[in-house]
């Protein structure tokens, strides 16, 4: 097993979504508290910043089901930087509700209702801009090959009270060529509004991931395989996927019965029609991956098997027990992403669960890390591919948990007396701080890049969990308060574990060049 002082590269991230970042309205920012955020990581030696998908979310808050894939999150922006840069008057925001910068917990009502008034206020005052401003929008327009759409699909979904699009009237939801441009045309103020708000969360974006290039930390970002049937994407498109007229799915995502569920899941979104996508050499897919890949530095596959196999179940289906493995052309789509990028891809795999080893061949041809949870390791078998000692060569990202996981420390207060005997032999009998014991262990991995959730460097319990699979309700809510000493002693400690990964795009994680190439 190799140890710190062997490795030439060991470097440390954190897990934490923008939205739970403190001292904004509503949710976090991609203004002062993400610049702040990436100031604490880089001071702290902390190399990796990692996100999930920075797209809007669904009407639970869950950013793997938003209305775009190609979209920035509207909630993200920073209002406070559009007043400073000239974009909105100092007076503007003087009725603009302020709603709590110290909470807890993320207001998505709020935070919506917010980024709305935001779209008012830019097409309001869009007129006072100067030429330049115009130009560089309207450049920038037309380059967003999805940004019609985009705009379209979200004033349509507010002017019909967020139903789905299936449920519009029919000449919208068919996308009759005739009223749909006539309707444009009546609406032209209120697209804008929505062309505004995705302009200028791009110009913020890209503010950020400057400032972290400045001060070498990598921005890791997280791409879902499928995308909602309710989306701009799929009203949009809907020759690339298994969809019927109406709307309703011909066939569905999922995956089969396992030990956790009997019945599998059923994610309802729909299948790709993959020769469809073959045919036209996948170019909705790697218009999908260029826009990802000019937002961060390095992108996780969510689910990626599915690039070799996916089980598809009927549309009509209710449980996914009666489904079937269907092929997939990943290799083919994952050969013209390379020669798009020029070198590596800069990927992660999320070869999570019962991988094949046709997905693990898939995975290895190019080069690309896979994922390890440490949760998982403790069951008695000694060939666990989640034990750190069974973890060989430095292509993997090794995680205590992900946001799907209960934090370290109530899996370890729920975990039976086995599987805390098993983890007490490595510590020679106590474990008083699992989350950062855990974390040990992942350092003692020949994995080069080693990942915390936030929450289990501040020992906090399943009160303060990001997502519960299966549940609705009460997730993707969890937010800090403030930059506290004890947030602050935490990155210290944590980062004083691993060495700093120094910006370099000839790393092995495949960052050959700034994907601004792309």
């Amino acid at each position: 097993m190799s140890t710190l002082d062997q490795k030439p590269v060991r470097t440390l991230g954190v897990l934490l979504h923008p939205t739970a970042l403190p001292s904004s309205p509503g949710c976090g920012s991609l203004g002062s508290p993400s610049r702040e955020w990436l100031k604490l990581l880089a001071n702290n030696q902390i190399g990796v910043w990692q996100v999930l998908p920075l797209s809007p979310p669904d009407k639970t808050g869950s950013p793997y089901s938003s209305p775009s894939s190609f979209a920035l999150n509207p909630m993200l922006l920073d209002a406070r930087d559009l007043v400073d840069q000239g974009f909105l008057p100092e007076n503007a925001l003087d009725d603009f509700f302020v709603g709590s910068v110290e909470s807890s917990s993320v207001d998505f009502r709020y935070a919506e209702s917010r980024a709305e008034k935001l779209g008012h206020l830019l097409r309001r005052f869009w007129p006072d801009q100067s030429k330049e401003r115009h130009l560089e929008f309207n450049d920038w327009s037309r380059d967003q090959f999805w940004l019609e759409d985009h705009s379209c699909f979200m004033e349509l979904r507010r002017q019909y009270d967020g139903l789905p699009w299936w449920e519009w009237p029919v000449q919208f939801a068919q996308r009759h060529r005739k009223y749909l441009t006539r309707w444009r045309m009546q609406n032209e103020h209120n697209l804008l509004e929505h062309s505004l708000l995705q302009w200028h969360l791009d110009r913020q974006l890209i503010s950020i991931k400057k400032l972290a290039r400045e001060l070498g930390v990598v921005l890791f970002g997280d791409l879902p395989f499928y995308v909602a049937r309710d989306s701009a994407d799929v009203w949009s498109n809907r020759g690339l996927f298994s969809i019927l007229k109406d709307g309703e799915l011909k066939v569905q995502s999922g995956v089969p019965p396992d030990y956790f569920s009997s019945t599998g899941q059923l994610w309802g979104t729909p299948i790709y029609r993959w020769h469809i996508h073959h045919l036209n050499r996948f170019r909705w897919w790697r218009r999908r991956f260029a826009r990802q890949l000019k937002q961060v530095d390095l992108l996780r596959i969510d689910h990626f098997r599915a690039l070799v196999e996916y089980w598809e179940v009927s549309g009509s289906s209710l449980t996914a027990e009666n489904g079937s493995w269907k092929k997939s052309p990943g290799k083919s789509l994952l050969e013209l992403l390379q020669k798009d990028c020029m070198g590596p891809l800069p990927l992660v795999a999320e070869d999570l669960g019962v991988i094949t080893p046709e997905v693990e061949a898939l995975r290895d041809k190019f080069q690309l890390p896979g994922m390890k949870i440490l949760q998982f390791a403790f069951n008695g078998d000694l060939e666990n591919p989640y034990l750190p000692e069974n973890i060989k060569g430095n292509r993997w990202v090794i995680y205590t948990g992900t946001h799907d996981n209960q934090t370290t420390i109530s899996w370890w207060n729920e975990s039976d007396e086995q599987t805390k005997d098993r983890v007490r032999s490595r510590f020679g009998g106590s474990v008083d701080a699992p989350g950062w014991q855990l974390l040990e262990l992942a350092l003692s991995s020949e994995a080069c890049l080693t990942v915390a959730p936030l929450q289990d460097l501040l020992h906090l319990d399943d009160d303060s969990r990001f997502n519960t699979p299966g549940t609705v309700g009460n997730n993707w809510k969890w937010r800090l308060r403030s930059f506290d000493s004890e947030i602050c002693g935490a990155l210290k400690g944590y980062g004083e574990r691993g060495v700093f990964w120094k910006r370099s795009f000839e790393s092995s994680f495949g960052l050959v060049r700034p994907s601004e190439n792309l």
